[in-house]
């Protein structure tokens, strides 16, 4: 496929996608989305890959801003105008995206260079690691449109920050600053703006050369927690523990552990 609205790049084991719209703060069209998923099935491809070609999946965006979200103008409903089904739109586009990040088997960092507002924010939440800058927001603008914090957003926000706050984030939608957001448990970490592309770097090229499939395994086991039982997670963490202790990973962790030296993983 010939990208126009997004870039990618498969580099030393990490894979980047930016959003590349920044006239429109990388605004989602159908074209984006199309692209998007294109390169997210070049992602999981490479990740399956007998040389684990790709190891992490680093997702940004262009210019000043992260994602805006949906770009209205690509399908807007003018007063009076036929009604279109935006419940259409979230199960065919936001949602299938969202599931994807979740289920790639390797971390997936979103790097937040600016505002993430609406489908932004919960793409951004969607990711594995969240890094921002500290100039960057979150906002969930969709109490305004009269509509309700979509692409996971009412699934990600009371699990990472709690109730009552996650009912002022939706029902206010007033901005949050990176900093805050991090004091709230919302992303991992918030960077100064001079130091955010070395650091997201500097992850990026940590997970490229750890145990990506015990990595895999620990991203699948956390967000199966949501819904299973103790009994259940016990059981889901020994057939784990089953496979990984069989792994090339394993051997080489425990071999450089008993050789103090630093492990060289292969992700396999």
């Amino acid at each position: 496929m010939d990208y126009q609205n997004i870039l990618f790049d498969i580099s030393d084991g990490i894979a980047t996608l930016t959003l590349n719209r920044p006239d429109k703060l990388n605004s989602f069209t159908q074209a984006m989305h199309d692209e998007v998923r294109h390169a997210l099935r070049r992602t999981a491809t490479a990740a399956a890959a007998a040389d684990g070609s790709v190891r992490v999946l680093v997702l940004t965006g262009a210019g000043r801003g992260f994602c805006a979200g949906q770009d209205l103008s690509d399908r807007a409903v003018a007063p009076g105008a036929r009604s279109i089904d935006l419940g259409d739109s979230v199960e065919k586009n936001y949602a299938p995206l969202v599931q994807s990040l979740r289920a790639l088997p390797l971390p997936v960092i979103g790097a937040i260079n600016g505002v993430a507002a609406g489908a932004g924010a919960n793409i951004a939440l969607a990711c594995d690691i969240v890094l921002a800058t500290r100039s960057a927001s979150f906002v969930e603008v969709f109490c305004k449109l009269g509509l309700i914090p979509d692409t996971g957003g009412t699934y990600f926000l009371p699990r990472l920050v709690g109730g009552a706050r996650a009912m002022g984030l939706a029902m206010l939608g007033e901005k949050l600053t990176a900093d805050k957001a991090e004091a709230w448990g919302l992303i991992w970490k918030a960077i100064p703006d001079d130091d955010f592309a070395a650091e997201v770097q500097a992850m990026a090229r940590h997970f490229a050369s750890a145990p990506t499939k015990g990595l895999a395994f620990t991203k699948q086991a956390l967000h199966a927690s949501a819904h299973n039982t103790l009994q259940q997670q016990l059981a889901l963490e020994c057939g784990m523990m089953s496979e990984l202790g069989r792994s090339d990973d394993y051997r080489e962790g425990v071999a450089a552990f008993m050789e103090k030296r630093a492990p060289q993983f292969k992700g396999r």
